[in-house]
């Protein structure tokens, strides 16, 4: 239990300038792609009494400019790397660092010596050796590291939290928890996209489910102490490529009328018709205020046109992780890229009650007594007042408790790089288990 008590403690021992309550925390943040620009930053245009965006760095200059303009950044603090952006004095009071996460390391080690603190996208680090590099920097330096677990700032999560510790479906014996990936998320992020190579990004469980493994243990109140994995890259392959299929989709497929991945269709890139995906792909994509006619030649050069089955990726679109926790309890999590639609989906069995939960767009939790006929019902999409932000309100609830943070407040959601090594080295320990066929003792693993 040591790895959850005493987060309080650890914010008060860090020797930090208390502002007054009305007076902005001013920011850098490192990374105007998606997260940073549209994710994190939005909190400044909504609470500029709370935050306030000071510099930016971002290598593409199209985003960089964007970004100083909507934040109205004086051109001399718009940097082309971060390396320039921290050799330039200390220009706010902290850091959102959004970088690809081979840079995670690198930049957060030279932010926090330069005396800023950080808000580091996850996941934090792609080896487990440079995880915990950076929570002993940040501990050493009694700087302030927090890592972007938005959904425990989710009004669905904190339900569950809520609902699980207080004792209502008794004493939990098992949970069945699902990341469903949708198709089209699959092709954008992992199969064309950023994450989709391990050697220059990190494995799928690590960047798309340390989010699940940090709810996990934030609501048992527990650690893992062993589990195994299995998985693999099944579909996203070019031996399941359609007859005749060409290297991109803008080159003439001859199924790109029913092709789930068709490029043109998923990036609004098909002159005369408005269908596209969501804006994130087209923003990650650039040009999102191109015609179709324009996106479509930017889908001739863009790695985004790439036919899903003549990519470089390797990572896997399935994957299971078997889990024990300390208290006995036992535990199975399923990830895989081939929903239907895009969430979350768990069960947890009880010696009194069985839940059943929905993070989709409904956002339901729904109980039922043993041996009753009655379902209890639970909306949780109306609990908060931030569901207009991403992860049902998580990415406005990260920041709001970052600034708290910032002002030497705790909150019960409130975590440390510390506790979030534990979500990370789980999945490290999963992808072990996946290539060994090995059950993993956790104690072990971390020593």
């Amino acid at each position: 239990m040591a790895l959850f008590d005493g987060i309080a403690n650890t914010h008060n021992r860090q020797k930090r300038l208390i502002l007054p309550p009305m007076n902005p925390i001013e920011v850098m943040v490192l990374g105007a792609g998606g997260r940073g620009t549209f994710a994190y930053a939005p909190y400044a245009r909504n609470h500029p009494e709370e935050l306030n965006i000071t510099a930016v760095a971002e290598p593409d200059v199209e985003r960089r400019e964007r970004f100083g303009d909507l934040y109205e950044i004086a051109p001399e603090r718009r940097f082309a790397s971060w390396e320039e952006a921290l050799g330039a004095g200390q220009l706010a009071r902290a850091v959102i660092n959004c970088t690809m996460d081979q840079m995670h390391v690198a930049s957060t080690i030279a932010a926090l010596n330069a005396g800023y603190d950080v808000l580091l996208e996850k996941p934090m680090a792609v080896t487990p050796a440079e995880c915990r590099l950076l929570v002993d920097t940040a501990e050493n330096l009694g700087r302030t590291l927090q890592i972007c677990h938005v959904l425990r700032y989710t009004s669905f999560f904190s339900k569950l939290y809520e609902i699980v510790n207080s004792g209502r479906l008794g004493d939990i014996v098992t949970i069945d928890h699902r990341e469903n990936v949708s198709f089209w998320h699959m092709s954008h992020s992992f199969v064309r996209g950023n994450w989709r190579n391990v050697a220059t990004s990190a494995p799928m469980i690590l960047a798309k489910c340390c989010h699940d493994m940090d709810i996990l243990v934030w609501i048992m109140q527990q650690s893992v102490k062993r589990l195994s994995s299995f998985g693999g890259l099944q579909h996203y392959r070019a031996e399941k490529a359609p007859a005749g299929a060409p290297m991109r989709c803008t080159d003439g497929c001859p199924v790109e009328e029913s092709c789930l991945w068709y490029a043109p269709k998923l990036y609004g890139a098909m002159p005369g018709k408005k269908e596209t995906g969501p804006s994130f792909m087209v923003n990650a994509m650039g040009g999102s205020n191109d015609t179709p006619a324009q996106r479509f030649e930017r889908l001739k050069i863009s790695p985004y046109g790439r036919c899903v089955y003549h990519c470089d990726n390797d990572v896997v679109d399935h994957q299971v992780i078997n889990m024990e926790f300390e208290g006995g309890v036992t535990c199975t999590f399923t990830m895989h890229g081939h929903s239907d639609i895009e969430g979350r989906s768990m069960r947890w069995d009880g010696t009194r009650a069985t839940l059943y939960g929905d993070f989709y767009d409904q956002q339901e939790i729904r109980i039922r007594d043993h041996g009753s006929d009655k379902v209890e019902v639970i909306e949780t999409s109306g609990l908060t007042g931030n569901m207009g932000s991403g992860h049902g309100g998580g990415d406005e609830g990260i920041i709001r408790d970052f600034v708290s943070a910032m002002r030497g407040q705790t909150s019960p959601r409130q975590t440390t790089a510390r506790v979030s090594l534990e979500s990370h080295l789980m999945c490290f320990a999963a992808e072990e288990a996946r290539h060994n066929g090995q059950v993993i003792e956790m104690a072990r693993y971390k020593a």
